[in-house]
């Protein structure tokens, strides 16, 4: 089946369920793992009617698994940061292809055009970190954005001041994503009003400050920055998609990504919007890993659609793609 025509589109519920359905059915019968762990479940294929029950598998299973669906040979393999010793996450990526087009399109789903924008990372480059999905994903966006001043700033803030302090001179839209150590190092260094630029953060300080939640974090570079909202991005290795919030944490996915939110105490059901309890996460652009998957980080889905992060489980494992400064 072409998954990858079906899903780049503004899919419709109706639309979204049948090819969720397709998919897991492709999976079960191509994917080992989340077959065996399907089958543990008891579930019968066949009596699934409804995406919301399909079985999300435990995303840590890309720790201790190969989680691929069919035989091809990857063309990519993303890992995750992770503390030290500590088990790292990885995507057996079969046709990046499909990732080229999820992060295209997922950016411009919520934010336009990308040769609309002059893109400023504040992260490692792909040749420090070559094995990281969200440096991959700014690397294709700063190629496409078609900017001179398109750029990996993490080693050249001295650079990356004098260019913001001339807003002037941009023939774009202008937009700072970072790391948020790496966005924190810089305000401290070069504090300025920048309240025209897209100021994105990527994650937590896990392990490298004292940890801030993201109220917090927002409220700090909003005042340093002198900008009204801190933007943020969602995703993570195990993912294609990503997510995006203009303000207040609130996150939009792309068209062919949902986000359900399970109880804590029965993690095989699901809850009403408005709820707090662990984020299961619909991804269709996995259709080459595994497209449904249980996160460990609580969340809740407001009124609007939109949906929040708001911790993570006690037991998890550090996250952190901050990590990547080391």
């Amino acid at each position: 089946m072409d998954f990858k025509k079906r899903i780049f589109c503004h899919l419709k519920d109706d639309a979204f369920n049948v090819i969720a359905l397709d998919i897991f059915h492709f999976q079960y019968n191509k994917n080992e793992i989340y077959r065996r762990y399907s089958d543990s479940l008891e579930i019968v294929p066949e009596s699934i009617t409804h995406y919301s029950q399909i079985p999300f598998l435990p995303v840590s299973f890309f720790k201790t698994h190969l989680v691929i669906s069919g035989i091809s040979t990857p063309e990519k393999i993303f890992i995750s940061s992770g503390t030290t010793g500590s088990e790292r996450s990885r995507h057996y990526i079969t046709d990046l292809s499909v990732y080229d087009e999820s992060l295209v399109k997922g950016f411009e789903n919520i934010y336009g055009p990308i040769e609309d924008y002059t893109i400023f990372a504040l992260t490692p480059g792909p040749h420090q970190n070559p094995d990281s999905s969200l440096i991959y994903m700014i690397s294709k966006w700063i190629t496409k954005s078609r900017s001179e001043d398109s750029g990996f700033y993490l080693d050249r803030m001295e650079i990356l001041e004098k260019l913001l302090k001339q807003p002037e001179s941009f023939k774009k839209q202008s937009l700072l994503i970072g790391l948020s150590n790496a966005l924190i190092d810089f305000t401290e260094k070069f504090p300025m009003a920048i309240p025209g630029t897209i100021i994105m953060e990527t994650g937590g300080m896990k392990g490298k400050r004292k940890e801030m939640i993201r109220e917090e974090l927002h409220a700090f570079l909003s005042e340093q920055f002198r900008c009204k909202q801190i933007h943020s991005e969602y995703g993570m290795t195990e993912l294609l998609s990503e997510a995006y919030a203009k303000e207040d944490g609130r996150f939009r996915t792309p068209p062919w990504m949902k986000v359900l939110i399970r109880d804590t105490n029965d993690p095989f059901s699901l809850i009403p919007d408005g709820k707090m309890g662990g984020i299961n996460v619909i991804d269709l652009a996995n259709f080459n890993s595994c497209s449904f998957l249980a996160l460990q980080d609580l969340g809740k889905i407001n009124n609007d659609g939109t949906f929040e992060v708001l911790g993570r489980f006690d037991f998890s494992d550090l996250r952190g793609c901050n990590l990547m400064l080391d």
